[in-house]
């Protein structure tokens, strides 16, 4: 039997990177998936899992509106019969900005989609799933969440807090049947670290990538959806409030090398 049978799930984040290679996972495990993302590109995943004989919806939303949230977690109730997974994966990085550089409006902008907009599937995953007693809410959170050297300041803030709203949220659900887990990435090649990896490449020194892990290597996004899927299976019953680094070991030491002044 495949992992996620019956089930039916929310992916955010989903049109490209983690959330593609996730919903594609879920989908291939079983799952009835729904798909959110403000790139068109997220279309693309919904017509892959199709293709491959799966159920799949596209939604072309802000997943950092309200609005937004509350409808998408509706149409998988309505469309499926109820969510059992909720991915609240959606992101930004902000990029390196220099502290003195920074204004309130960038970190405005990158608490309101990394942390509320993951607050919000929270809310509303939280909302149909604690009448049936069940369900496993994930949110994506970073290494740069547990200590510094792994992102800029607005961002490892950001995700400092995905990881302190799931350990309060696991409190809050107590008794729920609900569980709630964060994923902490290390250096994954996705979109949103694109511009990393094609520095490298253009310097010659794409072999130094993921160098300051004990893998020596940057990590793939299936890396995280096979994560992701154990957190959304029945394999994970008893796990909860916890924030796991797939990360090949970097945050064991989360060595740095300093900006240049």
């Amino acid at each position: 039997m495949k992992r996620l049978e019956g089930k039916n799930a929310l992916v955010s984040g989903a049109a490209s990177g983690i959330g593609r290679a996730s919903a594609i996972l879920f989908a291939a495990e079983g799952a009835n998936v729904v798909v959110l993302d403000r790139a068109p590109a997220v279309e693309e995943t919904a017509q892959a899992i199709r293709s491959a004989g799966g159920k799949a919806i596209a939604l072309v939303k802000d997943s950092s509106e309200e609005s937004n949230v509350a409808a998408a977690i509706d149409t998988v109730v309505k469309e499926f019969g109820g969510l059992d997974v909720c991915f609240a994966n959606a992101g930004v990085s902000g990029g390196w900005v220099p502290m003195q550089e920074q204004t309130p409006e960038h970190w405005a902008e990158i608490l309101k989609i990394n942390l509320i907009g993951t607050f919000l599937a929270v809310k509303h995953a939280s909302r149909v799933m604690t009448p049936r007693n069940r369900g496993s809410i994930i949110c994506t959170a970073s290494v740069a969440g547990l200590r510094s050297g792994a992102g800029g300041s607005p961002y490892s803030a950001s995700k400092a807090g995905v990881i302190s709203l799931v350990q309060t949220t696991a409190w809050q659900l107590s008794g729920s049947g609900v569980r709630i887990n964060a994923i902490c990435p290390g250096l994954i090649e996705t979109g949103m670290t694109r511009p990393i990896f094609e520095q490298a490449r253009a310097r010659g020194t794409d072999h130094k990538i993921g160098q300051l892990n004990p893998m020596r290597r940057a990590g793939a996004p299936i890396e995280i959806a096979q994560m992701a899927l154990f957190l959304a299976s029945d394999d994970a019953s008893y796990v909860n409030g916890q924030a796991f680094p797939v990360d090949g070991g970097l945050s064991t030491s989360h060595p740095i090398v300093p900006p240049k002044a």
